[in-house]
C-alpha cells in the first residue's frame, strides 16, 4: 500500500497520511495566502473575533437589492396549511431532510444483503439517535417477529428454569436509561490505512438512545440462579446466525445490564431486535443481542463461535486478544468534518461526541494544528455514564489550512491515544477496538478531508 513521502505531501484518497514534516508543510504553505470566498453573512469576522461583528452588535448583514426571501411573503405565510400530519399513522421528517439517513458501504463483508447501515453522525445534534437513523449491524438479516410468539428462556445454573412472554417481562418494574452502542468494528477502516471520506463512514457504528428495560438481575433472581458460583451468562438470539456471546456476572450484578423493549420512548425497531434485546452498556454492539431468547448462567466463559474467531485482536506478537469487550475512550470532531465545506473565513462552531465504557466523559480537548496545542472544550448538558456526550468549542477560522482533532478523557483518567501510540501497542494487523484520535484535514478551499497523522 503506497505510503507518505518522505516530503510529508498528501498522497491520493483514500489512504491520506501526513508525517511530522506533512504538518510543517500543511502549514507553510497556508502562509502563501488563499483564494477569495463568497462572501456570507459569516465572513464578517475578524481575526480573533469571537463572532462576526455584525451578528454581534445584532445588525443584519445587508444583501444587494434586498433579499426576496424577506421582501416577498412566502405562500406558507398567506394560505391554509395541512391537516394533521398521519403518515400512514406514523410522523415523517421535512422532505427536505431526505438526505439525513443511514448508508451502507459496498466494502465491507456482506450476506445475501446488506449488513451494515452508518448513523448520519454529521447531520445530529445533541446526544439521542433517532431510531430511524440508529446504525444497523446484521449478522443474518433481521425479522419483524411476532411479539405474541417470542419467548425468552431462563436456565442453566438456576432453580427454576422459567420462559417469559414478552408481556410477562413488560409488566415487571423497569428501568430507563441513555447509553451508546458502537460496533467493535467501528472506525475498523482506518486500522487498514484506508481513510473513508466521511465521519458517517469512519464514525458511523455509533449510535445513543434511551432504552427500556428490565434489570437482567431481576429475571435471573426470580429463576433461582445460583449467584455465588455461577459467573459468566450466554445470551443467545433467535436470528438465523443465532448470535450467542459471554456477559460477566460482575456488570449484571451491579444492575447495569437490562433486557430491553423500549427505545426513545417507543418500542424497539425490527432492525434493532425487537421485541426484546440485551442492553450491555460500555460493551461492543455485538454483545447487545438482538432478539434475544435465552440466557444461560454457567461458572465459565463459553467460547462461542462468535468470541473465539470474530470480534478478537491479532497482536503484535500474533496472539490474540480475547475477550476484548470495553469500548474504551474515545470522541470524534462531527462539524467541521470529512465532505463538509467551510464556505468562507469567520466564526465556526466546533463539535462532536465523545464517548467511554469505563464511564462518564470527564474533559474533551480541541486542536487546529494537528495536536501541537489543544483547548478545552465545553460539554452539553450533564456527561452521563456509558453515554454520548456533546461538546462545541468556539473557533474563528483565518483561511488558512487546519487539521482539527479531538481527544477525550474519561472519569477514569484513560485518555484517548494517537495512532501512533495504538499501533505502538495493538500493531497493525488490527481490526477491532479503533480509538485513535481522528483528524480533519481543512483546506484552503474550504474542503475538508480525512487524514492520518504518523
Amino acid at each position: 500500500m503506497e505510503q507518505s513521502s518522505s516530503s510529508g505531501r498528501l498522497i491520493k484518497a483514500p489512504e491520506n497520511f501526513l508525517n511530522q514534516d506533512g504538518i510543517k508543510t500543511v502549514f507553510a504553505e497556508g502562509k502563501k495566502g488563499r483564494r477569495d470566498f463568497i462572501r456570507s453573512a459569516f465572513a464578517a469576522a475578524a481575526a480573533g473575533a469571537a463572532v462576526p461583528a455584525a451578528l454581534a452588535q445584532g445588525n443584519p448583514v445587508p444583501t444587494e437589492g434586498g433579499d426576496p426571501n424577506i421582501l416577498n411573503l412566502p405562500p406558507w405565510s398567506k394560505g391554509l396549511g395541512q391537516g394533521v400530519a398521519l403518515n400512514d399513522g406514523y410522523g415523517k421528517p421535512s422532505q427536505y431532510e431526505r438526505n439525513v439517513q443511514r448508508r451502507v458501504s459496498p466494502g465491507l463483508t456482506q450476506t445475501t444483503q446488506a449488513s451494515v447501515s452508518f448513523a448520519p453522525l454529521q447531520s445530529l445534534f445533541g446526544i439521542v439517535t433517532p431510531s430511524g437513523l440508529h446504525f444497523e449491524r446484521h449478522h443474518q438479516g433481521w425479522w419483524d417477529i411476532d411479539p405474541s410468539k417470542h419467548r425468552l428462556m431462563i436456565n442453566g445454573m438456576v432453580k427454576n428454569p422459567k420462559v417469559f412472554t414478552v408481556d410477562e417481562i413488560m409488566r415487571l418494574p423497569s428501568v430507563s436509561r441513555f447509553h451508546f452502542i458502537e460496533c467493535g468494528a467501528n472506525t475498523a477502516a482506518e486500522w487498514g490505512n484506508v481513510a473513508t471520506p466521511t465521519v458517517q463512514y469512519t464514525h458511523g457504528m455509533l449510535s445513543c438512545s434511551e432504552f427500556t428495560g428490565v434489570p437482567l438481575i431481576t429475571l435471573l433472581e426470580m429463576a433461582g440462579a445460583d449467584l455465588v458460583n455461577g459467573k459468566f451468562v450466554l445470551g443467545e438470539g433467535a436470528d438465523g446466525s443465532s448470535m450467542t456471546r459471554t456477559i460477566p456476572m460482575s456488570l449484571i450484578k451491579s444492575g447495569e445490564v437490562f433486557v430491553a423493549y423500549g427505545q426513545n420512548g417507543e418500542m424497539l425497531r425490527p432492525e434493532q431486535g425487537y421485541p426484546l434485546r440485551l442492553i450491555v452498556p460500555g460493551v461492543q454492539g455485538v454483545s447487545w443481542i438482538k432478539y434475544l431468547r435465552r440466557i444461560k448462567l454457567g461458572d465459565m466463559p463459553f467460547n462461542t463461535k462468535d468470541e473465539s474467531d470474530h470480534y478478537i485482536d491479532l497482536l503484535p506478537d500474533g496472539q490474540h486478544r480475547q475477550y476484548s469487550s470495553l469500548q474504551e475512550c474515545k470522541s470524534v470532531v462531527t462539524t467541521p468534518s470529512g465532505g463538509q465545506v467551510l464556505l468562507d473565513t469567520g466564526f465556526y462552531n466546533i463539535t462532536g461526541l465523545a464517548w467511554s465504557g469505563r464511564g462518564k466523559i470527564k474533559r474533551v480537548d480541541v486542536s487546529v494544528d494537528g495536536g501541537r496545542n489543544w483547548r478545552t472544550a465545553r460539554i452539553e448538558g450533564s456527561a452521563q455514564s456509558k453515554a454520548l456526550t456533546r461538546f462545541n468549542i468556539d473557533w474563528v477560522w483565518d483561511g488558512k489550512p487546519a487539521i482539527v482533532q479531538s481527544r477525550a478523557m474519561d472519569e477514569t483518567g484513560f485518555v484517548q491515544p494517537t495512532y501512533q501510540q495504538l499501533r505502538g501497542v495493538r500493531g497493525t494487523r488490527s481490526i477491532y477496538h479503533n480509538n485513535a484520535i481522528q483528524s480533519w484535514l481543512v483546506q484552503e478551499n474550504g474542503e475538508v478531508k480525512n487524514v492520518q497523522i504518523s
